[in-house]
């Protein structure tokens, strides 16, 4: 990591983003902040710590600045509401600077309708990037709605054109900040995984499953972009137990659920697999780089998935990625694996945290981001 940093201000502005929340963004924001703070003062200024779904993952050095949620009957203001939320998190920020917490470097998990990393290096002059996870537009009027286009696209452009350092977790993003938005000093650093190792036989234990009992399995909050409509397809046909793990909405016969795991029981319960499903559809999302994929081949734990994303790349040796929607070669390729294992393939947090803050520094990284 960069010579002489030694506070790391991590900003999280996204309302929809609780650094305590369930989803993989929020245990993404978690696991960065906890690889930080090993070896720094990290602070973690965030719009929200918790909402209404309850407290999830371990804690980790965390401000809020207080944004309110939005009520669906006042979705018409939601976007004012961001700007808002992103702020107050500068503000934060900054009034922490001036009490004397004054960061090395700003490291801002970009969201759309935020300037806020811009507005607290303007006022305190430290070096910043935006961590680029998906392109902010495409993403929202893809899943959700976006009242005023025009002006998002255009807040979009200007605020990534200004960053001085961007980081990207996808080849395909690198490309479309590039080349679409005409960014400058584009880094693509990919997401990393947590380096605990999983007890097989304890996972099974915990989840009440047989030793000799075959069993394939899906990590994630069951999105609508993840395939899980054929998961149990996939598990009947390779005559194997489905087992869903994480705060999965979707009710799936005959699957066994475990709800979200802490990170030791979550080592466990993937090492305890057969087999890991990615079975995302043709029409998922490129731009992401998978947490799931790299939950399981850090375990050991062959993969089958589609070929969508970084799902190649992040596979290799470590599984069968088909074209996507190829619901039979899964099947087939899920029978092949299941009693077989895989080298364990970890890229740490640790890892990916130091090559963000190198990245934002200038300090030249001579080893390949993967």
């Amino acid at each position: 990591m960069g010579e002489g940093v030694a506070r790391i201000a991590y900003l999280v502005p996204a309302p929809g983003i609780p650094v305590r929340g369930p989803s993989g963004a929020s245990a993404h924001v978690r696991a960065l902040a906890a690889a930080w703070s090993e070896e720094n003062d990290i602070r973690v200024f965030a719009a929200r710590i918790k909402d209404d779904r309850g407290i999830f993952g371990e804690a980790v050095p965390a401000i809020s600045s207080g944004a309110p949620g939005w009520p669906s009957w006042l979705d018409h203001y939601r976007e004012q509401t961001e700007v808002a939320a992103s702020r107050r998190v500068a503000r934060q920020v900054i009034a922490s600077a001036r009490q004397g917490w004054v960061p090395d470097v700003l490291i801002e998990r970009h969201t759309l309708f935020s300037d806020a990393s811009w507005r607290v290096s303007d006022a305190i002059n430290v070096p910043w990037a935006l961590e680029v996870n998906a392109p902010p537009v495409l993403e929202r009027g893809r899943f959700e709605t976006l009242r005023r286009p025009g002006a998002a696209k255009a807040w979009e452009r200007r605020v990534l054109q200004q960053a001085p350092v961007v980081i990207a977790v996808s080849r395909w993003l690198k490309h479309w900040l590039e080349s679409e938005i005409g960014c400058r000093n584009v880094h693509w650093i990919p997401n990393g995984v947590s380096a605990l190792r999983g007890n097989r036989k304890r996972g099974r234990a915990i989840m009440g499953l047989d030793e000799d009992e075959r069993v394939v399995g899906f990590v994630g909050s069951m999105k609508p972009w993840h395939g899980t409509e054929c998961l149990k397809s996939i598990a009947d046909g390779a005559e194997a137990k489905l087992v869903l793990i994480g705060p999965n909405s979707t009710e799936i016969p005959d699957a066994l659920t475990t709800g979200h795991l802490n990170p030791q029981a979550l080592a466990d319960a993937v090492a305890a697999l057969d087999v890991g499903l990615a079975p995302y559809p043709a029409d998922a999302p490129p731009w992401f780089c998978p947490l799931k994929i790299m939950d399981y081949r850090a375990q050991g734990t062959p993969v089958v998935g589609s070929d969508v994303g970084e799902s190649q790349m992040l596979v290799g040796e470590g599984g069968t990625i088909v074209p996507a929607g190829d619901i039979q070669t899964m099947i087939d390729a899920t029978r092949y694996w299941i009693g077989r294992r895989c080298t364990r393939k970890i890229r740490s947090w640790q890892r990916v945290g130091a090559q963000m803050v190198d990245a934002t520094l200038g300090v030249d990284q001579t080893e390949d981001s993967a």
